[in-house]
């Protein structure tokens, strides 16, 4: 029997088979409850077991809604999470769980083990963040709230994909497409019913970046930036929803406002040191991106607006670095890539992977079995190529978890590894710009921490139960060494010859790694300290795009039109976990460049501390608080400063 679970979502039954499971949870939960002597072993274990079957039941279809869009996967999803929402936040609130929680806290504190004493620890942390010791009128109106907020994030993804999947711009002059990369044109090509060639360009990201990057005719780059930063208005009404019920909810937990509620969970303790440490890097960054700014603007022949960046950007690169992307991704086949991060990882790790054949969600989609010192570890699974059933982005999404059953059996893990690649066809293979690439080792380096774990308790095995500040330190340090040039020398290979990508072009690849570097840094610190702000206390209306400007005054050197409405598209705070939050990937990547640098230094195979990672980071997940993992691995607290360092700022 494997020891996976087949990939099956029925559709047609999906909410009655929901609903059986909620109701037999619920039953499970009263007679847990009847039990006269309540320990770990024989009242939180079956509870952890039993949340951990309902997400294997449950992931198929969150994932399917992802990745195969369809009005009958939006509409068994839709309807499937009130019902999901509802039983969790009941559960979160249930009074007699807590006080159960809190007494086998009390009575076993000498005999539990620390996994053990994490999932209390955590457990009781979010009973308390759940409102499981508030009054009923309280506890019903924070329900109320989790409903409502979980069908609204869900409204805000759903507009965003179909705003996406609406727009098509069609070009019929060839001068308009001159200069584009060759894959990008054949992609983009089609004959219409007269015989005419012409050419279809999207807000699908291989599409949309490809224009934005070669696109000779500026009115036309104008035209789909417009199209692309005003994408969703009506996500415009979601978002002050969202923020009223975040803040109320925050009231109603004894917070001051919902920053404040978010943190409670992280490893950044207070509202002062996040806003300080991104007001830090800011300050240290503003004077190289003035200058960027200023060598871009000197090599256009007009004042630069923001639909010019991306092309002008390109040309520069090309002219500093004489660098052409579009040279580099014959060496970059999709598959090739795969099996070079493999062949890294097995150097690194001590891991390996092995094809296997089973049914999937896609054609296009793949899986492999992980094994670590010959033995059988995890399963992952791949969907990396863009199409119109599937929302933007990349992702890791966890399915089981490494943990053992009541008898003592292991358990497991597999994951899902999603992107949006150029697509193949029968004539042409997916070949990767080296963005992509950083892109797979970054959500590769998700996939281990949560494949590799050790730990035997479910609720804290891989990335469950890790601060979600400290969740991006291990996708960060692995995409780090997508520039190492005796990494790249492992897969980047002519996809036609088999020639190994020369020293001379990895050499120049290695040396614009920290292009624009500056400009790329206030980017993300606008993001974040706009997300920080907007949930420190209540903004509805104009004021968000007021404090959003206000943010801008100092981390936009150059000024965004009007039309750009940002926030409408801005997915990772108002339908992600990211929430008062997006300063994580700052925060994260102080670790990573710290723990990058250590492996480097040491001779990256050679590594003792990339051993050490492995048996500490990724086995542990989140059994101990992050900030004690860190100190367990390094000796030491993480060093700001290698942040910039990585990041060529001076």
């Amino acid at each position: 029997m494997s020891k996976f679970l087949p990939f099956s979502c029925d559709l047609e039954t999906f909410i009655d088979e929901l609903q059986e499971k909620i109701n037999d949870n619920q039953k499970t939960i009263e007679t847990l409850l009847t039990q006269e002597q309540k320990t770990f072993a024989n009242f939180v274990k079956p509870l952890e077991l039993m949340e951990e079957e309902l997400e294997h039941f449950f992931t198929p279809l969150s994932h399917l809604n992802a990745v195969n869009n369809s009005d009958q996967t939006q509409k068994v999803y839709t309807d499937s999470l009130p019902i999901i929402t509802e039983y969790s936040t009941k559960l979160s609130q249930d009074i007699r769980l807590y006080d159960v929680f809190k007494e086998i806290e009390k009575n076993e504190a000498d005999s539990l083990n620390f996994e053990q004493k994490r999932v209390l620890e955590l457990n009781i942390q979010n009973f308390e963040l759940s409102g499981a010791h508030l009054d009923d009128v309280t506890k019903a109106r924070l329900q109320e709230i989790n409903i409502k907020k979980s069908e609204l994030s869900n409204n805000f993804s759903q507009n965003l994909l179909d705003a996406t999947n609406a727009y098509e711009y069609i070009i019929t002059d060839e001068k308009d497409v001159e200069g584009l990369p060759e894959s990008e044109k054949e992609t983009a090509k089609f004959t219409d019913e007269d015989g005419q060639v012409k050419y279809k360009l999207t807000l699908q990201m291989p599409s949309y970046i490809a224009y934005m990057t070669y696109g000779p005719n500026r009115a036309i780059r104008e035209e789909l930036y417009r199209a692309y930063t005003s994408r969703a208005p009506e996500n415009a009404k979601i978002i002050d929803e969202i923020l009223a019920l975040r803040e109320e909810m925050s009231k109603l937990l004894g917070f001051e406002n919902y920053a404040q509620y978010s943190l409670a969970s992280k490893m950044a303790k207070n509202e002062k040191s996040v806003l300080g440490f991104l007001e830090t890097l800011l300050d240290n960054s503003i004077t190289q991106a003035q200058n960027e700014l200023q060598k871009l603007q000197a090599i256009a022949s007009h004042p630069l607006e923001s639909h010019d960046t991306a092309f002008y950007s390109e040309l520069l690169k090309k002219e500093q670095y004489a660098l052409d992307e579009e040279e580099y991704r014959p060496y970059f086949e999709q598959r090739n890539v795969v099996n070079g991060m493999f062949c890294f990882l097995e150097r690194l790790f001590d891991i390996t992977f092995k094809e296997v054949d089973v049914k999937l969600w896609h054609e296009k989609a793949y899986a492999y079995d992980v094994y670590e010192n010959k033995k059988l570890k995890a399963r992952v699974y791949f969907d990396l190529e863009a199409r119109e059933s599937k929302r933007g982005g990349a992702w890791m999404h966890n399915w089981q978890s490494h943990a053992t059953n009541i008898e003592g059996e292991e358990q497991l893990a597999s994951a899902f590894v999603v992107c949006n690649f150029p697509p193949s066809s029968d004539n042409q293979p997916s070949l990767l710009r080296h963005d992509d690439v950083v892109t797979l080792f970054h959500e590769m380096g998700h996939t281990i921490h949560h494949l590799l774990s050790e730990v035997k308790e479910n609720e804290v095995s891989g990335v469950n139960g890790v601060e979600w500040d400290a969740v991006e330190y291990p996708s960060q340090f692995l995409e780090n060494f997508a520039y190492e040039p005796k990494v790249l020398q492992l897969f980047a290979k002519h996809y036609k010859t088999g020639e190994v990508l020369p020293d001379d072009m990895i050499e120049k690849l290695v040396r614009s790694k920290n292009f624009l570097s500056a400009l790329g840094m206030l980017r993300q610190l606008e993001f974040s300290i706009f997300d920080f702000k907007l949930h420190s206390k209540l903004y509805q209306g104009e004021e968000v795009q007021n404090l959003l400007d206000s943010i801008r005054e100092k981390t936009a050197l150059m000024k965004p039109p009007s039309y750009n409405k940002f926030q409408n598209g801005f997915a990772h705070i108002f339908a992600g976990g990211y929430a008062a939050g997006y300063y994580s990937y700052k925060w994260a990547e102080v670790l990573s460049a710290d723990t990058f640098y250590q492996v480097v230094d040491e001779g990256t195979f050679d590594s003792k501390t990339a051993k050490k990672y492995r048996d500490i980071i990724l086995h542990l997940g989140g059994a101990k608080s992050m900030q004690n993992l860190y100190i367990e691995l390094m000796g030491r607290e993480a060093k700001p400063e290698q942040l910039l360092r990585l990041n060529g700022i001076k």
